[in-house]
């Protein structure tokens, strides 16, 4: 159980409270990751599953496997229910198309914002600012649970930094986003990650940065974090070598394009690391339109055939229903399958854009 210190009516006269936490309402104490995953425990068999998948991305990344790891679904997740009937589909996909693809389902909690906004099902479960993030922690990590029971990959991009210690072994793949790529908190939390890390070229589309991230992620860290109880901990790593490059264009458009792919290995095997790169088919690659997507995709393929197997991964944001919705203060006024971020591709886009890899 959590439980709270209130520090709105601190006594004034204590001598910490003239200079401690003055702008501090109240702190809450998490239950720690240990009891939470004692009360929502992953089976072996399905640790085996995970450990199993994770090995078959790190296949792909290195071109041992000459299979396509495309990690799709929605741009974040909202409604649990509507996860799950997006997972139960893209898994029946998944299998029919097993022989081109490794499919991971894109399960995000964590929105990093601009200025503000919904931070994510973690931070704001019941979309309205209540911040019960213990709540949300707990379903993200019994969704987790269900999509790893479908026999399906789940892929999330890591952003508060005590999170992975939740549900992160329940992780196949993640991705450190365009606006965290330059954190050194982020570039520590990735060198000890267990699953391969995609680091995403920064919002104003330069991949030096990113680039950078992947050297700093490949060597050993000491850092502050937590332990499995919870209590505060140096976390010393050895440094994940699963590291790759993310492109989702930038300010000036995309850079997808072959002459584009061409600077983008030359440059990745001049900073000796792997010139292993996963295309984003959403964000300045679309220019935001998410019907676009599909001509990136188009690209990835015919790219792929001309022999660029540096190429070795794509991301699409996709869930039910094309588009994307305000958040309303009605919740009830919510469209089931419709996106509360980014705007996505529907289910039937999805499919056709999947199975023409088979073609």
């Amino acid at each position: 159980m959590s439980y709270s210190y209130d520090l709105t009516h601190a006594d004034p006269k204590s001598s910490q409270a003239a200079f401690e936490n003055t702008r501090v309402q109240k702190i809450t104490r998490l239950t720690s990751p240990r009891l939470l995953k004692e009360q929502s425990p992953a089976s072996t068999k399905l640790h085996n599953h995970v450990v199993h998948f994770r090995s078959t991305a790190s296949r792909i990344l290195r071109g041992e496997d000459p299979r396509l790891l495309v990690v799709v679904g929605p741009c974040s997740i909202h409604d649990p229910i509507a996860a799950i009937d997006y997972a139960e589909r893209l898994a029946h996909l998944a299998e029919e198309l097993k022989e081109y693809l490794f499919i991971v389902m894109r399960v995000y909690f964590e929105k990093p914002r601009t200025t503000i906004g919904w931070k994510g099902l973690i931070s704001d479960p019941y979309l309205n600012d209540s911040g019960k993030i213990e709540e949300g922690i707990i379903i993200a990590r019994n969704l987790l649970l269900k999509i790893a029971e479908l026999g399906l990959p789940a892929g999330t991009e890591f952003l508060d930094p005590i999170i992975p210690q939740y549900i992160a072994d329940l992780i196949t793949w993640s991705a450190i986003g365009a606006r965290t790529t330059e954190s050194q908190t982020h570039r520590e939390m990735a060198s000890g990650l267990s699953m391969p890390v995609g680091f995403k070229n920064s919002t104003d589309g330069y991949i030096e940065t990113a680039i950078n991230a992947m050297r700093s992620s490949r060597i050993p860290h000491s850092f502050l974090g937590i332990d499995q109880d919870g209590m505060t901990s140096i976390v010393t790593t050895y440094g994940n070598h699963e590291s790759h490059l993310v492109l989702r264009g930038g300010r000036h458009g995309a850079n997808y394009f072959p002459h584009q792919i061409a600077q983008t290995i030359a440059e990745l095997k001049a900073a000796a690391v792997p010139p292993a790169i996963m295309i984003d088919c959403s964000h300045a690659n679309s220019g935001k339109d998410p019907m676009q997507q599909e001509e990136v995709w188009k690209s990835i393929l015919q790219q792929r055939l001309e022999g660029k197997r540096e190429i070795v991964g794509a991301m699409i944001e996709s869930f039910l229903e094309q588009g994307n919705q305000p958040l309303p203060q009605d919740l009830s006024l919510l469209r089931y399958g419709v996106s509360i971020t980014d705007s996505c591709i529907d289910w039937e886009t999805t499919q056709r854009m999947l199975r023409s890899i088979a073609e």
